[in-house]
């Protein structure tokens, strides 16, 4: 997993003013084996739940199963 801090790139931004953070996320799980990109993103949010609400204004999500790479 990579977590890199983008908020710096969107100051003045919208977001940015709310205190909103941008990230962009890569990500490497078995569990990502045989499913869609879409369904792969729905299981990073929900695991990120509460997160998406307060904390994350943006985030980028490059998602693969460990045979991808």
């Amino acid at each position: 997993m990579d977590l890199l801090d983008e908020s710096g790139k969107h100051a003045g931004h919208a977001g940015a003013k709310a205190g909103g953070s941008h990230f962009r996320l890569t990500i490497v799980s078995p569990r990502f084996s045989g499913k869609d990109q879409i369904t792969r993103h729905r299981m990073v949010y929900e695991v990120l739940g509460p997160l998406m609400q307060r904390d994350i204004h943006a985030l980028a999500i490059r998602a693969f199963a460990p045979d991808e790479l």
